[in-house]
Formats: C-alpha cells, sequence, structure tokens
C-alpha cells in the first residue's frame, strides 16, 4: 500500500477512535488547528512523562520551569524574531495555493535523493552480496549525474539563504521547473517574506493597549529566567532548564495534519555550559536524543540525523533528528549549539547583567547554551503512524478475519488494560468492577462489556490497549482471568493478584528510561 494511502487512514483513524479531532469541527473547524481527543490526550500526556521524567527526574542538574505565554515585547526585539522571523512564500497562480519556497525546493532535492536511492536498491537485488554501495556510488554514471544535480542545486540554496536573496530563491524554482503540487504548472509569483509572529493586544481599552505577541518558541520564557533559575537554584555550569508549554505560528502553509500546526506544543530543554566546552556537549546531547527515541523500539531504521547545512545566525552547530513519517523523512527534533547569542541579547535589551560567576576561574562570562527542541504533536504523529498496522490473522477454522492495532509502546498506550465480563450476569461484571477498582491507582483502566469479546477486543486493539483482562465463570470459583496481550494475542490464565505486577513489568517507563 502506498505510503499516502497509509496516512489518509492513520488520519481517519484519530479521528474515529478518539485520538485527534479538528479545532471546532461543527463550525467547518479551523485550518491547522486540532483538538486531543479522549485518548488523544492520554497518549499526549504520557509522552509528555516520558520527556519529563528523562530531562528532569534523570538528571540532578536539569530542573523545569512553566514561563508564560504572553511575554513583554522587547523579548522577540531581543532574539531577533521581530526582524527576522519570516518565511519565503511563493504563490501558484493556477492553483491559488501558496507555498514555502525552501520548503518547494528541499522536496525537489528529495526527490533527485530518491532516484539515487532508487538506483542503489536496484544494484543491490541484482548483486546480492558481491555488491558494493560504496564504488557503486562512485561509478554509477546516472547516481553520479543525480549527485551533480544535488550537489549545485545545494550551492545555489545555500547562497540564496546566506545572502537572503528572494530573488534567486524563484529562480532556483524556475530553472529546475518546479511545479506546483495542485496544478503541475510553473505559473509561480514573486517570493515575499511573512512574518509568522500573531499579534494581540495587552489591556482594556483598544486604543490605550499595548502590543503583544503570542510566544513563537518557549525558548525564550527559559532564557529570560536564566539568573531566577540559576540563583534561586543555586545552579553549577553545566545545568539545564526544561519546559513543556505551547507556542504559536501563523503558518501559512500549514499541511501534514499534525506534522505542522499553527498552535503546537513543544518539550524544549536549554542546556548551560563553559564557552569552549559546547562542541562537547552538543555531541553528548545528540547521542542521549537518539537514544530516548529509540528506546521506544518503533524501528531503529525510523531514525536518521541530517546536519544544518546553513546555519542560524545564533548557532555554531545544528543538527535535527529526522523521522520516517508517512510522507518521508522529516524534522522531529532539533539540537542545536546556540552559543551565548540569547542571553548576550537579552542582557544588551535589558541592561541586566546575565552572567555566570565561576569560581574555579574566578571570572563572570555569559554562558553557551545546547538546546534540544522536540515538537511534542510530531512527536505524537510519529508514534501513531509508526504504530498503524493492519493484519490478517488466520483463526483456528481456517478462516481468515482482519484487526487493525496500534501497536504503541505499551507505556505510552492512552489505557493499559481494559477488563471484560464475558456475560453481564453471574457476579462477572460486578469481578470486573473490583479488579478496576484496586489497579486504577496505578494504570489507566477501561471497562468493557458491550457486543462480543472478539468484537471487544479489536475494539482496544485499535486504540492500542495492550492488555485486555477477561474474567468468566471460572475466576469466580478460583481467582483467575485470562489475560490477552495486544501485539502477540497470546492469552495466559493468570491470578488477579499477579495482574499488578505482570502490567506494571510492561507499562512502566523506567523499563524505557534505563535503555538511554
Amino acid at each position: 500500500m502506498a505510503n499516502e494511502d497509509i496516512f489518509k487512514k492513520v488520519v481517519a483513524h484519530a479521528k474515529e477512535y478518539g485520538f485527534i479531532f479538528q479545532s471546532s469541527e461543527i463550525y467547518d473547524g479551523l485550518s491547522a488547528v486540532y483538538d486531543y481527543g479522549q485518548n488523544g490526550v492520554e497518549l499526549k500526556n504520557n509522552i509528555k512523562n516520558y520527556w519529563w521524567d528523562s530531562m528532569v527526574k534523570m538528571n540532578e542538574e536539569i530542573v523545569g520551569i512553566d514561563s508564560a505565554i504572553f511575554m513583554h515585547p522587547t523579548v522577540w526585539k531581543a532574539s531577533g524574531h521581530l526582524s527576522a522571523f519570516s518565511d519565503p512564500l511563493i504563490d501558484n497562480k493556477d492553483s491559488q495555493k501558496r507555498y514555502r519556497a525552501d520548503v518547494l525546493i528541499e522536496e525537489h532535492r528529495a526527490k533527485i535523493q530518491a532516484k539515487i536511492d532508487k538506483e542503489v536498491e536496484k544494484a543491490k537485488k541484482r548483486f546480492g552480496d558481491a555488491f558494493n554501495e560504496h564504488e557503486f556510488l562512485y561509478t554509477n554514471q546516472r547516481v553520479l549525474e543525480n549527485q551533480a544535480k544535488i550537489d549545485e542545486l545545494n550551492n545555489r540554496f545555500i547562497n540564496a539563504l546566506d545572502s537572503d536573496s528572494l530573488d534567486e530563491l524563484k529562480q532556483i524554482i524556475v530553472d529546475y521547473e518546479i511545479v506546483c503540487p495542485v496544478s503541475g504548472s510553473r505559473n509561480w509569483t514573486d517570493v515575499r517574506q511573512f512574518n509568522l509572529m500573531f499579534e494581540t493586544k495587552l489591556g482594556s481599552l483598544n486604543e490605550g493597549a499595548n502590543q503583544i505577541y503570542l510566544r513563537p518558541e518557549t525558548a525564550q520564557g527559559i532564557f529570560v529566567n536564566y539568573l531566577n533559575v540559576q540563583k534561586t537554584g543555586r545552579m553549577k555550569l553545566p545545568f539545564g532548564i526544561a519546559q513543556i508549554g505551547k507556542a504559536f505560528r501563523n503558518e501559512i502553509v500549514a499541511r501534514q495534519f499534525i506534522f505542522r500546526m499553527r498552535e503546537f506544543e513543544q518539550m524544549e530543554m536549554q542546556y548551560f555550559v563553559k564557552p569552549g566546552e559546547e562542541i562537547k556537549f552538543y555531541e553528548q546531547w545528540k547521542e542521549t536524543r537518539i537514544k530516548w527515541h529509540k528506546a521506544l523500539g518503533l524501528g531503529d531504521e525510523k531514525y536518521r540525523f541530517h546536519n544544518h547545512e546553513k546555519l542560524a545566525h545564533y548557532a555554531n552547530a545544528a543538527a535535527d533528528i529526522e523521522f520516517d513519517f508517512p510522507f518521508g523523512f522529516k524534522e522531529l527534533e532539533g539540537i542545536h549549539s546556540r552559543t551565548d547569542f540569547d542571553l548576550k541579547a537579552h542582557q544588551t535589551e535589558s541592561g541586566k547583567k546575565i552572567q555566570y560567576f565561576d569560581n574555579e576561574t574566578n571570572e563572570s562570562y555569559v554562558p553557551y547554551v545546547i538546546e534540544t527542541s522536540i515538537g511534542l504533536d510530531r512527536m505524537f504523529l510519529s508514534i501513531l503512524s509508526a504504530s498503524f498496522n493492519e493484519e490478517t490473522i488466520e483463526k483456528e477454522d481456517g478462516t481468515k478475519d482482519q484487526r487493525v492495532v496500534l501497536n504503541i509502546p505499551p507505556q505510552l498506550a492512552p489505557v493499559k488494560l481494559a477488563v471484560l465480563p464475558l456475560v453481564k450476569k453471574d457476579g462477572l461484571p460486578e469481578m470486573a468492577r473490583e479488579i478496576i477498582a484496586n489497579l486504577k491507582y496505578n494504570f489507566n483502566c477501561q471497562y468493557d462489556e458491550k457486543d462480543s469479546i472478539g468484537k471487544r477486543y479489536r475494539r482496544h486493539d485499535a486504540i492500542g490497549t495492550p492488555f485486555c483482562v477477561t474474567v468468566d465463570h471460572q475466576s469466580i470459583e478460583d481467582k483467575t482471568v485470562t489475560i490477552r496481550y495486544r501485539d502477540t494475542m497470546q492469552q495466559d490464565r493468570v491470578n488477579i493478584d499477579d495482574l499488578e505486577k505482570i502490567i506494571d513489568d510492561f507499562v512502566n517507563f523506567k523499563t524505557l528510561l534505563k535503555k538511554i
């Protein structure tokens, strides 16, 4: 099945089973804004807990804060967002659709790379164990021609970004005959810059109110609180400040479901280090963060690093952890060495001394910063799309059945345990309720008595519930139940008193955290 078809099924599944709804849907919705349903909010909160525990609980030198969404407008002047936080946009005159010019170019480059990858796969099948990929990449004529196109495109693209040349960005689109994905035409407007920050007013009367902005990132809330945290926490370098919070960007080109939204949530950590040691810690955090992702067991091959060819003005090193979404490898998390740009900028604008006194060297200096920043919504989408599976099952009578299952890592699953009475009588519902009453302090449990056992299993497969427990007449006699495992569909007869340990061994966060 084509990846595009899989993605459509994932999106439909997310709504049908209470994960994600279009915002204000009864009023025809609001573009690129979504609500998390009853199962979605549980999964989202579990992702937050996994990240928070891995950052704050597991690292004694990292603490957390929760800064306000509204900030003094000078914050955004100091950070550079007022003058430089914009996207290069281009319109197709035939489809009336608007695109980010840089994204169009990057997607075209990815198509050329896909041609190279296809040639490599064909050669692997043809030559088998004798295949030498390195030699093939440097000798095959078609590969060399496509690589030359990529190299030329990269050089022009980087130069255009470095010089902020909107004319050159359009010329690249024209020269490489990049077409509109909707109309298929090359009838483009000029490229224009568009600031992404939402403006609003702070004050009771509009004419006397101050113009402020909805924060486009959570990082600045950490930077302006650096002194507060460092002094009150008596923090010594290196130390980190973590935060989970909402951010807002007026994305004109918002697409691919919750991958790019106007209201989204970030999980960020800023790690303050001594100048000169930033690259060492940058490499350490790259390794730590990729381990965090791979510990979920979604497949190591789904992750890769992409080192930035063009660095932001504040960075001296940057890389993305990309994930293989149904629509291709895209950024999931960024790790950046931000130097001392942010703290120095706020020191200049505020007139306050933002420095660290080093007792060992008896000197004061502005710390450097290593940032790890992950989009919570993108993380949610990566788990949902990687976990979605359609399986064919052969039944005992030889017939085949279909099931849709979300193989969500058990620690993140919205519901950990479903308790199902075989029938709605003979004391079975009461016993099922009693089991939930004992286990609900540790796990999110659901009681389900409607429909056949098979249908109930399918229902909980579809929301990713790792365990289903069936209470039958034998349970009344010997206090045992049947526990069914989502991924294998294996069923075991166990004592009711053993349920807590069996489930905890699978769903406790410590099993993930120990892998990092």
